[in-house]
């Protein structure tokens, strides 16, 4: 057996414990490369998890197979994978750009006094997409 942190082994249980849930309970003795395929596949499409943890969800069910089962698979191809998003940059007009330098140079202990002003820059910051709501803000100012 490998040595794995706890952490690890923690993650590794929980995908083998979800990859058996999602086929009803079936042995994994009894499943291969097929199940696999469909499990991690249904994870990018269904479930819309991120790259990295479907290949963490992947590493977990070959090490059942190969580590604790001493089961071969074939390479396991024809895999759904998870779709990296694009990100879009945002671009601050200058007055937004400074109202939100102005901020955080205040810190919010400053600004947290200040109620309607405070509301107001925030509406300021946020139609320049800089927040996507109030309660996506967290500011940390000066200590």
């Amino acid at each position: 057996m490998r040595h794995l942190s706890l952490r690890t082994e923690d993650a590794y249980v929980d995908w083998i414990r979800r990859y058996i849930l999602f086929h009803r309970k079936r042995r994994p003795s009894e499943m291969g490369e097929e199940e696999i395929r469909q499990f991690i596949s249904d994870l990018a499409v269904n479930r819309r998890i991120s790259a990295s943890t479907q290949t963490v969800a992947l590493s977990a069910l070959l090490f059942l197979y190969r580590d604790v089962l001493k089961k071969e698979l074939p390479y396991v191809s024809n895999i759904e994978r998870a779709q990296r998003h694009k990100k879009l940059p945002v671009v601050f007009t200058r007055d937004v750009s400074a109202k939100q330098r102005q901020l955080s140079e205040k810190g919010i202990q400053k600004v947290l006094g200040e109620k309607d002003t405070l509301r107001t820059d925030l509406e300021i910051i946020s139609r320049g997409k800089l927040f996507k709501n109030f309660s996506d803000i967290r500011m940390c100012g000066p200590r």
